[in-house]
């Protein structure tokens, strides 16, 4: 297919544009394959150059002959265009709808560019498996690298080198991989070389009705467990979801089979849940009422930052289990591709201090999300402006950045990176020129030859000239474990996402403030109310011992 046939109107002049934050300014409007672009061709005026991909919906609407073209972006900007002429809008708007619902990932924007910059690093090569068990190797000899998965004929999702305990061979971590959700047998996310503990992940267990087992499976896990030890199973699924499971297949580990392990059940929300919660507090955000009421209203009625808190609670206890608990974890929901990844990824950043720099995250992005399996072209395809029905589209991994920007925001001086960075990979994650987060697994990508015809994220973003925007001032090097707290009061709202661009974002900001300043003297209140009611308890108690006889 020729983009030529999707633009019928490449180019148009005298169009208007109203973004967030910058005056109207009249240029020429032109489409090419992968972007929108209009040039003012005025001195010290920023051109607009947008990726079609970046486009999560349109309105149209026409006054007279003006014809008004509304762009709703997947990082939550809206852009204005006014265009002379009905034609010419109608051919536009046909257009952009065309271009930026394109099928073929081959076709995207990925697959055509070609860096300006001088290429210092292949980002493709930097975080490959043997180089993170390297870093493992040195404390430990009880884990090997398995290539049961060359050619991805075991789990499609997972990489093709993983690590796995040494006493388990290769055929029976195929027989486990029948026995877990799309192959996702146990492998190994995390050894914590304080005590030697380890957090693993899979999928769940296909245990189905009739209470299916493998002895493989229990011969795997318990493999991680020491001499007279406990480990915990942490469910990312409530009880009730995990049993219903069961009736399709699904399940959980049964105590009588696992013996040695304590399964815990904490609920993480997912899938169109999210979504709509997502969709709810970009529209709370864009309230123009200037009614404070309202707009808390709204924002508490999105859950956003109830899903915030239910992540980081299991996280916690995650990174509890291990470090003060001195337990090796394993973790699952149903697939193993989002809550769990979400639980696993936190957990680290929270005892892991090389986590928190920023090749450390790197790494882990790359390790614990994209080798990991997190469908991105399935959860990323749509954003919060979307009308068409919702498939698999999810801000998961919106959601833990936004958990990140969390524990950021109260250790700010034990994060080598800064919040650009974080919305840097959240503003890639929907649309790029770079092909990180193309495809939905290892296995796709390797399909689609990304390494040889796309450029790695990480291969612009580590050239020092960029590395420079990202790098936090404050950062000193913290060796310790850190506890976030997840008090209602602790967490905000991630305004330099949510509100970024929106007029009334100051105005918003000072309410969702004041609404933390209530709630923590409400507090304070009630706390010297009980200590004048102690006082007075004890007054009371003084009087009538004077006058006893």
């Amino acid at each position: 297919m020729e983009f030529a046939e999707l633009i019928k109107t490449p180019r148009v002049d005298n169009v208007v544009l109203h973004r967030p934050f910058y005056p109207a300014v009249e240029g020429t409007l032109c489409l090419t394959g992968h972007h929108l672009i209009l040039s003012s061709r005025q001195d010290n005026t920023e051109e607009l150059w947008l990726l079609h991909s970046n486009i999560d919906a349109i309105d149209k609407r026409f006054v007279g002959p003006l014809g008004t073209i509304i762009i709703k972006c997947k990082d939550f900007r809206i852009i204005q265009l006014d265009i002379p002429g009905m034609e010419e809008c109608l051919n536009i708007a046909s257009s952009i709808e065309a271009l930026s619902t394109l099928d073929s990932i081959t076709l995207m924007y990925p697959f055509f560019y070609r860096p300006m910059f001088e290429v210092i690093e292949d980002g493709w090569h930097s975080f490959l498996p043997e180089q993170e068990f390297e870093l493992y190797s040195s404390a430990t000899n009880e884990w090997r690298l398995s290539y049961v998965n060359k050619d991805f004929a075991v789990c499609s999702s997972y990489p093709p080198i993983v690590i796995v305990p040494k006493s388990i061979d290769d055929e029976a971590l195929r027989k486990v991989a029948t026995f877990r959700h799309g192959g996702r047998f146990p492998v190994l996310s995390y050894y914590h070389k304080k005590n030697g503990m380890v957090i693993m992940r899979s999928g769940q267990p296909l245990t189905g009705t009739n209470g299916r087992r493998c002895k493989e499976d229990e011969k795997l896990i318990n493999a991680t467990l020491r001499a007279g030890k406990r480990g915990y199973i942490i469910d990312t699924r409530s009880l009730n979801v995990a049993q219903q499971a069961r009736a399709k297949g699904g399940g959980f580990e049964q105590e009588a089979h696992y013996p040695q392990w304590r399964r815990i059940h904490k609920s993480i929300e997912r899938y169109h849940i999210l979504q709509e919660s997502l969709i709810k507090l970009v529209e709370a955000c864009n309230d123009q009422s200037h009614n404070m009421d309202r707009w808390l209203s709204k924002l508490e009625a999105s859950n956003w930052l109830t899903h915030v808190k239910e992540i980081l609670t299991t996280a916690c206890l995650a990174a509890q289990c291990v470090d003060r608990e001195g337990a090796s974890i394993l973790i699952h929901g149903t697939e193993g591709t989002d809550s769990t990844l979400q639980v696993t990824s936190l957990a680290q950043i929270i005892l892991e201090p090389r986590s928190r720099t920023i090749r450390g995250f790197e790494a882990l992005i790359e390790r614990e999300w994209l080798q990991a399996g997190h469908p991105f072209q399935q959860r990323c395809a749509l954003s919060a402006y979307c009308n068409s029905k919702q498939k698999w589209e999810s801000p998961v991994f919106l959601l833990f950045l936004d958990c990140v920007w969390q524990i950021l925001r109260q250790f700010p001086c034990s994060f080598e990176f800064n919040e650009n960075f974080l919305i840097m990979l959240f503003e890639h994650a929907y649309a790029s020129q770079f092909g990180t987060f193309l495809g939905n697994n290892e296995s796709e990508r390797c399909k689609l030859k990304l390494q040889q015809k796309t450029m790695s994220l990480w291969s612009w973003v580590n050239r020092p000239s960029e590395l420079s925007q990202f790098t936090n001032p404050l950062f000193e090097a913290n060796n310790l474990v850190i506890w976030p707290s997840v008090a209602p009061q602790s967490l905000q709202l991630w305004e330099g996402i949510f509100l970024r661009w929106n007029r009334s974002s100051k105005y918003l900001d000072e309410a969702y403030e004041e609404m933390v300043h209530i709630i923590e003297y409400n507090k304070e209140l009630q706390a010297k109310v009980n200590i004048l009611r102690r006082q007075l308890a004890e007054l009371e108690t003084e009087g009538g011992t004077q006058e006893s006889p």
